[in-house]
């Protein structure tokens, strides 16, 4: 899947193999999913992307099909995902566990050719690869890569919800979704906001309490504050935007926490927050971006066990001609779920298909 021009037309053709770098491997793609921040990407809201055209894709799993020199822990064959974040391997905060904020990190589909193609080559691989457990599909794995992991980071690490806390959830794509299901999970009580009752029917199945249908004449803060007595204790925008941003911050209670994952472009240079509120009741504004190799563990283990349910985000699955229409629309299209971009059948299989054939490219979940 290629882009010659940031914003134009989106193909599906061969290009050259990509090769192993030092330390690296290339992986042979089972599944990569179709994210808004592909969209991002193809608008050329992303300084990242130096050269076009240009591979998108940065939610993956696949098998190892090339060992760059020095790569310690992997070998051809091994079944993997990776963050969508991918650190240097070498600098204090890799070496700490925190390679979601590398200062020399790359990203498939945005420093370098993604993962929307058969094949992709992946930097650091003894820091970002992360095995696959069996009974957890590749379409699942592919699936945290981005969305679930970032959700789960920005619930867990960023906001630190506890049980009881009212989490009011900003955006039911795939974040937002992840994001109400992991607080579900957790004991807390979920308010849904988006602006399609599709979306809010997903993430009452996700989890959700509550709902709020968001439009014009709308006044999402003071619905939230309606429905959670007095403000959210935790607001996540998984949207990113200006409205979005501010919602989120004026949903909450006084000393609430407000974690930003939806990526917000610029607006007359920088977009605004109401900072006033965040003073005035004492607020914890907070990013998160993504989540590194290093905290996959406790997550997968929730996947494996089924206290989290990634399979139950899917909403549909279509091929890769259909995801390179899509991917010029995201932004506006009504989102229920991820959308799996892979072969027939959907890619909800686990590991490699018998004999070791390598399935369609791009079989994930959007």
């Amino acid at each position: 899947m290629v882009f010659d021009s940031f914003g134009g037309p989106v193909s599906v053709r061969d290009v050259p193999d990509p090769v192993a770098p030092d330390g690296g491997v290339v992986v042979r793609v089972h599944a990569s999913g179709l994210c808004l921040s592909d969209w991002h990407a193809w608008a050329g809201h992303d300084d990242d992307i130096a050269e076009l055209p240009h591979v998108p894709g940065h939610e993956l799993a696949g098998t190892v099909a090339q060992v760059g020199a020095g790569v310690q822990r992997w070998r051809l064959g091994d079944r993997v995902t990776v963050p969508f974040v991918c650190g240097c391997g070498t600098c204090a905060w890799c070496a700490a566990g925190q390679a979601q904020v590398c200062p020399d990190q790359t990203q498939p589909g945005f420093t370098h050719a993604g993962s929307d193609a058969e094949l992709v080559a992946l930097h650091a691989a003894d820091t970002n690869l992360v095995a696959v457990p069996d009974g957890v599909t590749d379409a699942e794995a592919a699936s945290l890569g981005c969305r679930f992991a970032t959700a789960y980071r920005a619930v867990t690490g960023r906001a630190r919800v506890r049980p009881g806390e009212w989490v009011v959830v900003i955006g039911a794509g795939g974040v937002g979704l992840s994001a109400v299901m992991v607080a579900s999970a957790l004991g807390a009580r979920v308010v849904a906001v988006d602006r399609h009752d599709g979306a809010l029917d997903a993430a009452r199945r996700a989890g959700a309490e509550r709902t709020v249908l968001a439009g014009v004449g709308t006044d999402v803060p003071e619905q939230v504050h309606a429905l959670t007595d007095g403000g959210a204790h935790v607001a996540v925008d998984a949207v990113g935007s200006e409205q979005t941003c501010a919602d989120g911050v004026l949903s909450l209670r006084r000393r609430g926490r407000h974690v930003q994952v939806g990526l917000l472009p610029p607006v007359g240079g920088h977009p605004r927050v109401p900072m006033s509120r965040v003073i005035g009741w004492e607020l914890d504004v907070v990013g998160s971006h993504g989540m590194a190799a290093a905290d996959y563990p406790e997550m997968l283990a929730l996947v494996a066990d089924g206290t989290l349910r990634p399979q139950d985000l899917v909403e549909r699955v279509v091929g890769l001609e259909e995801g390179a229409e899509l991917l010029p629309r995201l932004r506006d299209a009504p989102r229920a779920g991820m959308v799996v971009v892979g072969p027939p059948g959907g890619g909800a299989g686990g590991g490699p298909p018998p004999g070791g054939a390598p399935r369609h490219p791009c079989g994930a979940r959007c």
